[in-house]
């Protein structure tokens, strides 16, 4: 059975805009939690402060998970299955922006669930118009 259906999408430029602004923001948090100790020290923080599980995992995987679905939503390559890695994501944040009440763990950010929510509706839509304009989705049909 093919599943290039999921691939399906329209020249789009809202769809492409909130593509783009998603590959954007997970690229750059992921790389940020990789690369800026105060940043990954804060997430670290975040899971443990959750009790979250496999916390030593977790801290270099989620990065990695998000600088590769940021770098799959920027070039649009499957944007419908990226949109449903990001909602897994941020879901379990605002799981985390719910139960962690120290403000010092979230020191870029509100500690009330306000960019996941805002993260989600982005990557419904996303998931629902496909990658849009000048995605690798719209040149392979």
């Amino acid at each position: 059975m093919r599943c290039q259906h999921i691939r399906d999408t329209s020249p789009d430029r809202v769809a492409a805009g909130a593509r783009v602004f998603l590959g954007i923001l997970f690229l750059m948090t992921g790389l940020m939690k990789l690369f800026i100790p105060m940043l990954a020290d804060a997430f670290i923080g975040q899971l443990a402060a959750a009790d979250m599980p496999l916390q030593e995992l977790s801290r270099w995987l989620v990065p990695i998970f998000e600088v590769v679905v940021g770098a799959m939503l920027l070039k649009g390559f499957h944007a419908r299955l990226s949109a449903v890695v990001v909602l897994g994501l941020m879901t379990v944040a605002t799981y985390v922006h719910l139960i962690v009440e120290d403000p010092t763990l979230f020191p870029l950010q509100p500690t009330a669930p306000i960019i996941p929510g805002v993260v989600i509706v982005l990557a419904v839509f996303v998931l629902v118009r496909g990658g849009g304009a000048g995605s690798m989705d719209l040149k392979s049909q």
